[in-house]
């Protein structure tokens, strides 16, 4: 155990993943508090450096999620305090939360994702973008928010229609990818090191935001069920991206994989910077698989930021 710290856990804020940070938060309080910490929990708000600056911590552990705690614009603040914090920097949260931004920094790297462009919403309305199904998607939310799977069978119209519920009602701009066909899995990074696969199976539909944080929704099958070269590509994708983003603590990512093309068949959808540590969270339960306790993986967490 290292010495006993001061650590503020800065959570909430005002993003659509407002309740999963809350939850995030609470959980690595209380973890900290059980190792002995001083802890000070912060909601964030706009006077969010002055509560910081009050509270004189040894190190922020950062448990916010979306924007703007995981875009680069809080850990620009800390920046600027002189603050040793969790998770990524300044650039690699700008380049991350952005999932065309990530293509470009990652695809050159020889990791395989989704083709696609961003479109105007606006242009939606007189025709797709891409050949139906297709993704899409907001191009900097997280959590599966506003994703929407356009099929030539959806309820949504073709073209689609301006009255249809979808991000396309919510956002100026969209993401528009291949639909790929297959399953749904996610590979945890820590301390330098891929964790294992796991498996995400929705009890109905789509892996989406509700599915993702209320119980009983998504089966979570860890470690996946798939071929051993399979596991391994993810993993080393997994790790690659984590390197080449320069993410640090630990980060999530999430891919595709079409089960019929082997491992030709994995695609990387996109790398989370400050992956959620509530008690459905993925990170958490891949620690636990490998014997990691949820304390030990916060204080590992908090162990990086502060050298």
């Amino acid at each position: 155990m290292t010495d006993r710290l001061h650590v503020a856990v800065l959570m909430g804020g005002w993003s659509s993943e407002r309740p999963v940070s809350l939850m995030s938060g609470n959980g690595v309080a209380d973890a900290l508090e059980s190792l002995g910490h001083k802890v000070t929990r912060i909601d964030m708000d706009r006077d969010v450096a002055a509560k910081l600056a009050a509270a004189k911590p040894d190190v922020v552990f950062n448990a916010l999620h979306g924007t703007p705690g995981e875009d680069g614009t809080v850990q620009g603040m800390m920046d600027l305090m002189g603050l040793k914090y969790t998770h990524s920097g300044l650039v690699t949260s700008v380049i991350a939360i952005d999932k065309q931004l990530t293509k470009q920094a990652l695809v050159p790297h020889g990791i395989r994702m989704p083709g696609g462009h961003v479109v105007q919403s606006e242009s939606l309305y007189a025709g797709d973008p891409l050949p139906r199904p297709y993704v899409l998607k907001p191009v900097n939310e997280g959590s599966s928010v506003g994703v929407a799977i356009v099929t030539e069978g959806s309820n949504y119209g073709n073209p689609i229609r301006r009255d249809a519920e979808g991000p396309w009602q919510h956002f100026d701009a969209l993401l528009a990818e291949p639909f790929i066909k297959g399953r749904e899995l996610t590979v945890a990074v820590l301390g330098g090191k891929s964790l294992c696969v796991t498996e995400l199976v929705p009890k109905s539909g789509f892996y989406d935001f509700d599915a993702k944080y209320t119980d009983g929704m998504t089966q979570h099958v860890c470690p996946a069920q798939v071929p051993d070269d399979v596991a391994q590509a993810m993993m080393d994708m997994a790790l690659a991206a984590h390197q080449a983003l320069g993410c640090k603590g630990t980060s999530r990512s999430d891919f595709r994989w079409d089960d019929t093309q082997g491992v030709d068949g994995i695609y990387l959808l996109e790398v989370n910077t400050q992956p959620g540590m509530t008690p459905l969270s993925l990170v958490p339960e891949q620690a636990k698989h490998l014997g990691m306790t949820y304390p030990e993986l916060v204080q590992e967490i908090i162990d990086e930021a502060m050298e």
